[in-house]
């Protein structure tokens, strides 16, 4: 017990001798630190967010009739229970599975007032399962009617929209051979694509269009997660329905798994990088200090003290000094990785608490490792000291 006591007043001893090398010292471990924090930080954080922003672009995978070659005027259907075979996560990350059945149909202007009909043009229909406006209908339907007057809605490209002359809240005809359907337009949208010149229907609407009832001709599903990740679920889901082709948009998971492996690259190369600058620093100031401190380690040395002991002395106060920069620098770090996701993300990163610790442990190895220049210390010959050869 005594001997700890002396053990640590000696340590802090050695800290407090000169506190301006020391200063310089936990300066450059907290700047390596916090480029090391801020840079992991990032690197975390930007496989989240590469993986919502590819997911932005749609869905990653599809499921379509055996044997659909997506040509004919007869496409092929599957039953719309299909969709409920689709797990709703995978691997912790959520899966959102879309309906679709397409189908040509006539649509034409409804007058407000007279109900008479514009001229008809030929127009792409989309039905599609769920959507906010349908959930609307099912749990509000007073506040509904008022919107819709109790209509089935339809949404409207922009492109459409203009050649029909309709607005939101107008009404559509939308006739398939005998069968008739009038729907009311919830909202115009421009999607800068096809779509554009499409008009969308909950899947009902569409299934009575085309006399389909209960059947859809694609599932589009968007599920996030590592490539890896996707290719299982790829895989589990051509199990679960195998007369049923599942076919996943390579691209789009090859394209994430490449630059996500490119950026990483770059911040792990940076980080080395900066630890070994910020180590390269911190052996500078320790070799000062090796040669500082001969007299007081051949006096140690020369009362009983046994070198390795003396070598854990300046061991554990580098260890003590990387504790202190790297808790300081991390968390400056966390805070600058914040303000750099959203300079170049637009949206700040969020802070990983596994950075954290990884931070101050890479910090605390950097400033033992620079304290190599004190193991020659460990050579000083007492006699040598006192005579004033070392």
């Amino acid at each position: 017990m005594p001997d700890r006591k002396m053990f640590w007043r000696i340590v802090r001893r050695l800290l407090a001798a000169n506190r301006g090398r020391l200063l310089v010292i936990l300066l450059a471990l907290s700047a390596g630190a916090a480029v090391t924090a801020a840079l992991l930080n990032l690197q975390v954080d930007a496989k989240r967010r590469l993986t919502t922003e590819f997911r932005a672009f749609g869905p990653n995978v599809f499921i379509a009739p055996r044997g659909d070659d997506g040509s004919a005027t007869q496409p092929r259907t599957m039953p719309e229970s299909v969709i409920q075979k689709v797990p709703l996560v995978n691997e912790g990350n959520q899966v959102v599975s879309t309906g679709w059945l397409y189908l040509i149909a006539n649509a034409a202007r409804q007058a407000s007032k007279t109900g008479a009909l514009a001229a008809s043009v030929p127009v792409v229909v989309a039905g599609y399962t769920g959507g906010v406006q349908q959930e609307m209908l099912n749990s509000r339907p007073t506040a509904a009617h008022l919107l819709t007057d109790g209509l089935p809605y339809c949404d409207l490209g922009v492109k459409v929209a203009s050649t029909l002359n309709v607005h939101e809240r107008d009404k559509v005809t939308l006739r398939n051979g005998s069968i008739e359907e009038v729907c009311s337009v919830w909202y115009v949208a421009s999607y800068g694509g096809q779509q554009d010149n499409q008009i969308f229907v909950h899947i009902e609407t569409a299934q009575k269009l085309a006399q389909l009832p209960g059947k859809i001709g694609l599932v589009q599903v968007v599920t996030t997660g590592t490539p890896p990740s996707i290719e299982r679920f790829i895989r589990d889901l051509q199990q679960r329905l195998p007369d049923s082709d599942v076919r996943p948009i390579r691209q789009f998971t090859e394209g994430e798994a490449k630059i996500y492996d490119r950026i990483s690259g770059i911040l792990s190369a940076t980080v080395a990088l900066v630890l070994v600058l910020t180590g390269l620093c911190v052996m500078a100031a320790m070799t000062n200090v090796a040669m500082e401190r001969r007299n007081d380690v051949g006096l140690m040395k020369a009362i009983g003290g046994a070198t390795r002991r003396v070598l854990r002395l300046f061991l554990a106060e580098a260890a003590i000094l990387g504790l202190t920069g790297g808790i300081l620098g991390a968390a400056i770090g966390i805070l600058l990785s914040m303000w750099l996701g959203k300079a170049v993300f637009g949206v700040a990163a969020q802070p990983r608490l596994i950075v954290y610790p990884v931070a101050v442990a890479l910090t605390i190895v950097v400033a033992i490792a620079s304290a190599y220049p004190l193991r020659r210390l460990a050579n000083i010959r007492p006699a040598s000291v006192f005579r004033g050869e070392a």
